[in-house]
């Protein structure tokens, strides 16, 4: 072998070393101080919550009963996260799909090993039930200890399970 491949070899070979060390560090480093977990539009979502009521008040008492048509009387409000990471965080259902898992674009982002990057979401079905649907998750979603295969709907107060996260749907 010549003398010039010998020395592109060596640096290649320095190259790759280099990167691998470079991505071990990187590992390393996102293992101890792990991702970072925003709230996300909280400061939004109170200013929306103020501006609902302040035109729900502004309104006739006849509009406001017609305006509240959809909800049922024992209709769930919130969704809160009751073990977990997040636990004591709190989502107001505005009847919009809300979704769960690692990815940054989730509406609750899960900082839990065992949870996907989307993995379930929940959504308001035609009735005004909320059902919980999982994702094709690894670990699997589960709603009152029973692994769920199908979309599901949700009674008021029932565990949902995702790794080591719980979350209730609440009045």
């Amino acid at each position: 072998m010549s003398e010039l491949t010998l020395t592109v070899m060596r640096l290649g070979f320095l190259a790759v070393l280099w990167l691998f060390v470079i991505v071990a560090v990187q590992v390393i480093r996102s293992d101890l101080f792990g991702t970072r977990v925003t709230q996300r539009g909280s400061r939004r979502e109170a200013g929306r919550q103020q501006q609902q009521a302040a035109r729900q008040q502004a309104a006739p008492p006849q509009q406001r009963q017609q305006s509240g048509g959809r909800q049922r009387r024992n209709a769930p409000t919130k969704l809160v996260v009751s073990e977990g990471t997040l636990t004591g965080t709190t989502v107001a259902l505005q009847g919009q799909t809300i979704t769960l898992g690692r990815a940054h674009d989730s509406t609750i982002v899960l900082d839990d090993d065992y949870a996907s990057s989307r993995h379930a979401r929940i959504y308001p079905d035609r009735d005004g039930n909320w059902i919980v649907e999982d994702l094709g998750s690894t670990n699997g979603t589960y709603l009152d200890r029973s692994r769920l295969t199908t979309p599901t709907p949700i009674p008021l107060g029932a565990p949902i399970r995702i790794g080591k996260t719980v979350i209730e749907l609440r009045k």
